[in-house]
């Protein structure tokens, strides 16, 4: 019961009323609030899920050796990461689940610091929370306190699709070594890029040719739109990886062995990813100038999934209503941390004619 008290109200529940009268619109609800992905799952990762589905026995924490050197021939591949050791490749259970329990998996506790962006996924605090240590959001280029244990980086960001340049997160795994705490880089909009060249933590640019310390976690629901298969990874410092392992191991920890399968997949695959991008793209196409027009600002917004938008400096619930009104659901900015107090993050993850029905919306 002590940790249920000591976490925050689920955001999303906030929105009933919003969502209540968005739904209420004569031509329904377009629900832009959230990320969740709406286009098939590409049948190279359909077939591979079918084919170890006859496999009785359990599946191995560590994972697949076909998965563990898929991720490093993706990443080096992808995003240019050179390096890596297939032994320190993790599979986790989507990459919510890894970021709610990582200062558990650590060994956090009370006494220790966790650092997390300004504007924060929220599920950074969450698991800083869970595990009973302290939270302190940090300013742009603002170097972490003494004590702080683990730091937490996005790039790009949810929710401002803000990407940092490979100098300043050198910077930031800089500042974080300097005061001994773990730096662990949320990536999992890496592979979505508009106007700016994401760069992994895992660039030699970045860690200076070291991974002590350092860690990387990906997601595959964005990027191959495998949300519901609950799929993602964490690789970085082997030392790291393998104590992660241990504890998972012990706690049941376990992605199926369909889904790693399917994850293989995934990652050998660059084509589907490549496309998926593009859809993405073409609805940023469409969503960003009706929103300009509508006499939003957006801000930041390089990469990723979501367009950081504010109208004329008003409240951040006040746009949720206004938008509501015109049967348009976001998140105000206010679920990401205080100072998105003047934004709302609207989602692309919504079907080519919901786009298309939300952006008649926004102009007419």
């Amino acid at each position: 019961m002590t940790s249920r008290r000591n976490l925050p109200d689920f955001p999303w529940d906030s929105l009933a009323d919003h969502a209540a009268k968005a739904r209420a619109h004569p031509g329904g609800v377009v629900d832009l609030s959230i990320g969740t992905p709406v286009d098939p799952v590409p049948e190279v990762i359909r077939h591979a899920l079918g084919t170890v589905a006859d496999q009785p026995g359990y599946p191995t924490t560590h994972g697949t050796p076909a998965l563990r050197e898929a991720v490093v021939g993706a990443l080096e591949r992808r995003h240019g990461v050179v390096g890596l050791d297939p032994a320190a490749v993790l599979p986790t259970i989507g990459s919510k689940e890894l970021v709610a329990w990582l200062p558990t998996l650590l060994g956090l506790g009370p006494g220790d610091v966790v650092a997390i962006p300004a504007l924060a996924y929220p599920t950074y605090e969450v698991g800083a929370r869970l595990a009973g240590a302290s939270v302190v959001r940090l300013a742009d280029g603002e170097p972490p306190p003494p004590g702080t244990s683990l730091v937490w980086l996005n790039s790009p960001s949810n929710p401002t699709g803000r990407v940092l340049s490979a100098e300043q997160l050198a910077r930031a795994v800089a500042d974080a070594r300097a005061v001994g705490a773990v730096v662990a880089s949320d990536e999992c909009y890496l592979a979505l890029a508009w106007t700016a060249s994401p760069v992994s933590v895992l660039a030699r640019a970045v860690s200076g040719g070291s991974l002590d310390g350092v860690l990387a976690v990906h997601s595959l629901s964005k990027s191959s739109s495998l949300a519901g298969y609950r799929a993602g990874f964490v690789t970085g410092d082997p030392a790291l990886v393998a104590s992660l392992l241990e504890v998972r191991k012990h706690a049941g920890m376990i992605v199926p062995r369909p889904v790693q399968a399917a994850m293989a997949a995934a990652l050998t695959d660059d084509a589907h990813v490549a496309e998926q991008r593009e859809r993405y793209r073409a609805r940023r196409d469409v969503l960003l100038p009706a929103l300009t027009a509508a006499g939003f600002t957006v801000d930041h917004s390089e990469a990723g999934l979501y367009l950081w938008s504010s109208r004329g400096g008003e409240d951040a619930w006040e746009t949720v209503g206004w938008l509501a009104e015109r049967g348009v659901l976001a998140a105000p900015g206010t679920f990401y941390g205080p100072t998105g107090d003047k934004h709302v993050r609207i989602a692309l993850t919504a079907t080519d004619s919901a786009i298309a029905t939300a952006t008649t919306r926004l102009t007419t």
